[in-house]
């Protein structure tokens, strides 16, 4: 196992085939433990690499968000930001 040494520069979806290799090797029981920490820890890594990556583009799709009028609006990105009131409005109930 190699990590390489520019991991931040991946993209999103080659980190996350990445990772999901990894944990399809922990879980094979012929890895000796200190092949398994080393596979951890990367995935660890790349845990973190893809949730900063995930809020970078959540942090740009709030930015994209505009209003009628055409002015920038930060606007939530969740289910609740995207017009369920009315399952909003259960849950008060």
């Amino acid at each position: 196992m190699t990590q390489t040494p520019d991991a931040k520069d991946l993209r999103y979806e080659e980190a996350l085939k990445r990772l999901e290799k990894l944990v399809a090797e922990l879980d094979k029981s012929e890895l000796d433990l200190e092949t398994r920490l080393k596979k951890f820890e990367e995935g660890t890594k790349l845990a973190r690499l893809l949730l900063k990556k995930l809020d970078q583009a959540k942090k740009k799709v709030e930015l994209l968000v505009k209003t009628n009028v055409g002015d920038v609006e930060a606007v939530p990105f969740d289910r609740d930001a995207l017009g369920n009131d009315e399952s909003s409005e259960d849950q008060s109930a």
